[in-house]
């Protein structure tokens, strides 16, 4: 663990949290485990109905400070605890994802090492509401002048990434509070077209995937992230020369097509029903009117359409086949603890695995 007295860098971590009396503790938890010690805790109390507010109680930790406000939403959240940070380097976590212990102290040693650097980013794996591993991230591993690539798919992929520079956030104008979703994107596209960015190539932030989480709603999201690529295109417009044009329109089908990809495979996520296979049709022919490559991606675009097709027809099936897939899964973790304890038990006792030499 760094010692805080020898290292004078102090960081801000901000949870804004809204009813989260589920995973408040867990994310908090993964906070106070992390190797890097000297930083404070801000949680922002988004007016919380539920027993969020006791449950930080029960939290005795002299580095968590809570601020309780109205309800405003995630974005106000963000920037009140921006407001009330005074460490030199902050990073956002909301109230039910995690992050792995090394997470802040990799980070900050990038940012220390790359000095020309104010982001510093990791992976991300995704988990569902019991901490159980869903799926892997993206893999993406870009440095310095990332703007371009940011603009074409958000690979830093969720809020609860990065640490940056205090004064690039405030420099940047802190999140947009007008937009319900997609803020992080916006912001990390602001921070990107004036700083560098450094990578850490490790899993480091595990984003929880549950049924009432923003990101779960579709049609709110493409609406906002619609708005930050139009925003961000706009800003570009005034290129003159043919060529620039002509990679700009290029670049903006690219977007659209890895959007509407990602919305796709959100849509295809569970819980399955008809309305959730409804939207994923739509986003798949956008995705598919805006992907110069669609020839060559048929054989992915004809599995999402039969999966859709399933859902549609007989959402029960794919709920059955994917929860038999999880009872198998289960049955043979737990046969394989079952032989591991037995097998230590066996070499424990010297028999029958062990092998006796006499002279």
């Amino acid at each position: 663990m760094i010692n805080s007295t020898l290292n004078p860098t102090f960081v801000s971590v901000i949870i804004p949290a809204y009813n989260s009396e589920q995973t408040i503790k867990e994310t908090i938890q993964s906070v106070l485990k992390q190797s890097f010690s000297n930083f404070e805790l801000i949680i922002i109390n988004d007016g919380s109905r539920d027993s969020t507010i006791e449950v930080i109680a029960e939290i005795q930790d002299s580095r968590i400070k809570v601020f309780s406000y109205p309800h405003a939403g995630g974005n106000v959240s963000r920037n009140r605890g921006l407001h009330l940070a005074v460490g030199e380097f902050v990073s956002f976590l909301d109230a039910d994802d995690l992050w792995t212990p090394d997470k802040l102290q990799s980070q900050l040693k990038a940012l220390q090492e790359n000095i020309t650097a104010k982001v510093a980013y990791s992976w991300t794996d995704y988990i569902d509401g019991n901490g159980e591993f869903i799926l892997s991230g993206k893999r993406i591993n870009l440095n310095g002048n990332v703007y371009e690539n940011l603009l074409l798919n958000n690979f830093l992929e969720n809020g609860s990434n990065p640490l940056i520079c205090r004064k690039a956030l405030i420099k940047s104008g802190g999140f947009d509070e007008s937009l319900s979703a997609a803020q992080d994107w916006d912001m990390w596209l602001r921070l990107a077209s004036k700083f560098d960015f450094i990578c850490v190539p490790s899993v480091q932030i595990l984003y929880r995937i549950s049924a009432n989480s923003v990101s779960s709603n579709l049609v709110r999201q493409e609406k906002s992230c619609l708005q930050v690529l139009e925003r961000a295109y706009k800003e570009r417009s005034f290129l003159r020369d043919a060529p620039a044009r002509s990679t700009l329109k290029h670049n903006w089908n690219i977007s659209l097509a890895n959007l509407y990809k990602y919305l796709t495979c959100k849509a295809l996520q569970k819980p399955f029903n008809n309305k959730k296979g409804l939207t994923a049709a739509i986003f798949l022919w956008k995705y598919f009117l805006h992907d110069s490559s669609r020839l060559q991606n048929i054989n992915f675009t004809l599995k999402l359409s039969l999966k859709i097709v399933i859902i549609l027809i007989m959402p029960s099936l794919l709920d059955n086949i994917s929860n038999q897939r999880e009872v198998n899964r289960q049955e043979a973790e737990t046969l394989l603890n079952g032989w591991v304890i037995e097998k230590r038990s066996e070499d424990k006792n010297g028999y029958p695995s062990a092998v006796t030499v006499s002279s």
